[in-house]
């Protein structure tokens, strides 16, 4: 196996940008497409190969974004098609892959197809969405909740049926089932593809289809877990993860390799993930899946990092895993794991390092490069509906949505010059870009520096993965290809730790501390990359 035959995803850092959050251009308080076109050399310098970019297509924002009306047009709040192909243009001129995101599972209630098909029985869509009769009480059709709250079936007078929805009421489910629908899709990923997008992250695709007997999801009791939602007293084994959407997925698969390299990434939510996720990443399937391993952990241990990598420790034919630390819907790690009264410095420079030494693609959201932490959000300035519905008893997604921070001399943070549909985060200013570039010790110097070692080494791109013995304070990460060697130590405590690792002939490629030195203890939360042998960079 040669790294040259690989493909360009193989091992590649990617960057999420949530665009309601990025930049604003027109002074209107929303992040933009333009913003993204501005901001771009940022993203450049960073070293990554690619940005993500969550949904900017026409849509009513009542799940800001997730909830479609027209795959095929860009939400006037974001711009308009003319500014994507921009976008599509400089990124492309700067050595960056463009990746976007497709919501298979459902639309928004305003898509035309929604409006087609509620209208009757017999009209051409009617079997585009999911539509049942209710129970002779006029109970809904069966006892599936949505992930938001209540029921997942709302009823509908035009039809005279209820309408299926996973999510939102203003979400309805798409019948993936039809052939018809699958058939419109795969149109709108040839949109995009002839566009020139080079891959697609699949929304919540474990989603996309259903049990066609409309059976009662069984009990799951509440005993040693904590509950928000009806959601999550149920095992869902009938309102989603049906074993024909890894057939769906080779369509799309199939589409996709006629334009290269495209990748394409599956988020799979869920208590048992691995088993979908290598269904959905077998061979001439999809190029990944998506990891919830660390999203919604309230801490990071060795113990976690071990299991989680371990699953995705064979062969390139097994699958392909992708990692975060944080996102658009979960809490900022530092946030979650950084002990308090700890160096918030530190601590993002260790996540950060770890996260790009890890076997797959690591995705970095916007603002981890800065070392954000989750925003506090007043009820009044709460835009989540989630989070609304259930204040305060929900996490909400606000706090990790909040305007990434640019400069520290205006108001709000250079995002904008009027106020923002978020709050800047407090203390986020002075964690502003501008305040980072060039100073050698901070988050965002130190994070191009690991993606610039990751970048120039085949074995952390493609490498097998490892975990020589360590004090359980600290945690070693090996990675190897073709004979190239290198070990990462992390001080995952808040106390120095001796290191009590031979490290014969080794050589420092970064650490956090800025020497070059080998190390016999780390610092606290420190971190040590080198070389064990003469390929590594």
């Amino acid at each position: 196996m040669s790294q040259d035959t690989q493909p360009w995803w193989r091992g590649a850092v990617i960057y999420q940008i949530y665009p309601r959050s990025y930049q604003d251009s027109n002074g209107d308080g929303v992040g933009d497409l333009p913003g993204i076109t501005r901001r771009l050399d940022h993203i450049a310098a960073l070293g990554v190969s690619a940005i993500w970019i969550s949904p900017f297509f026409r849509s009513p924002m009542k799940d800001f974004g997730y909830d479609v009306s027209d795959y095929c047009d860009v939400d006037p709040v974001f711009g308009t098609l003319a500014d994507f192909d921009a976008l599509l243009e400089k990124a492309h001129s700067l050595g960056l892959k463009v990746i976007i995101d497709q919501v298979y599972a459902h639309t928004s209630d305003e898509h035309a197809w929604f409006a087609e098909s509620r209208t009757s029985r017999s009209n051409p869509k009617a079997d585009w969405f999911v539509w049942r009769d209710p129970k002779p009480d006029g109970a809904p059709p069966n006892n599936w909740q949505s992930v938001f709250g209540g029921p997942a079936w709302t009823w509908d007078a035009r039809r005279g049926q209820y309408f299926m929805h996973n999510f939102l009421s203003s979400q309805p489910q798409l019948n993936v089932h039809n052939p018809e629908v699958q058939d419109a899709l795969l149109g709108v990923a040839k949109f995009w593809l002839d566009r020139g997008v080079d891959g697609f992250r699949l929304d919540a695709i474990n989603f996309a289809m259903f049990d066609p007997e409309f059976r009662d999801n069984p009990p799951w009791p509440a005993e040693g877990r904590t509950i928000t939602r009806p959601f999550d007293l149920q095992h869902h084994i009938h309102n989603q993860s049906h074993p024909d959407i890894p057939l769906f997925m080779e369509r799309v698969r199939k589409l996709a390799d006629g334009y290269g390299d495209i990748y394409t990434v599956a988020e799979i939510p869920g208590p048992d993930p691995i088993p979908e996720m290598r269904a959905f990443t077998a061979e001439g399937r999809l190029s990944s899946a998506y990891s919830f391993d660390f999203l919604y952990a309230k801490s990071l241990s060795a113990r976690r990092v071990k299991t989680a990598q371990m699953n995705w420790a064979g062969p390139f034919s097994e699958g392909w895993a992708a990692w975060a630390f944080s996102n658009h819907d979960a809490p900022r790690c530092i946030s979650r794991w950084c002990p308090p009264g700890s160096d918030l410095v530190a601590y993002a420079k260790l996540t950060n390092a770890l996260l790009l030494c890890l076997r797959g693609n690591p995705i970095l959201y916007q603002g981890e490069e800065l070392g954000l932490t989750q925003a506090e959000i007043a009820f009044e300035d709460l835009r989540d509906p989630e989070a609304i519905a259930n204040w305060p008893l929900t996490l909400g997604r606000d706090g990790a949505r909040t305007p990434m921070p640019w400069i520290n001399d205006n108001s709000y943070a250079g995002f904008s010059e009027v106020k923002p549909w978020l709050p800047v985060g407090a203390g986020h200013a002075l964690q502003a870009a501008a305040a980072q570039y060039g100073q050698p010790f901070s988050v965002l110097e130190f994070t191009r520096l690991v993606i610039a070692v990751r970048n120039g080494s085949a074995a952390f791109r493609l490498g097998e993965v490892s975990f020589p013995e360590t004090p359980a304070a600290l945690l070693a990460i090996e990675r190897s290809f073709e004979g190239e060697r290198v070990v990462c130590l992390f001080n995952l405590t808040n106390a120095p730790q001796e290191v009590g690792m031979p490290l014969p002939a080794a050589r420092t490629l970064l650490a956090s501390d800025g020497t070059m030195r080998v190390p016999e203890r780390l610092a606290p939360f420190g971190v040590w990359i080198g070389a064990l042998d003469n390929k590594a960079p």
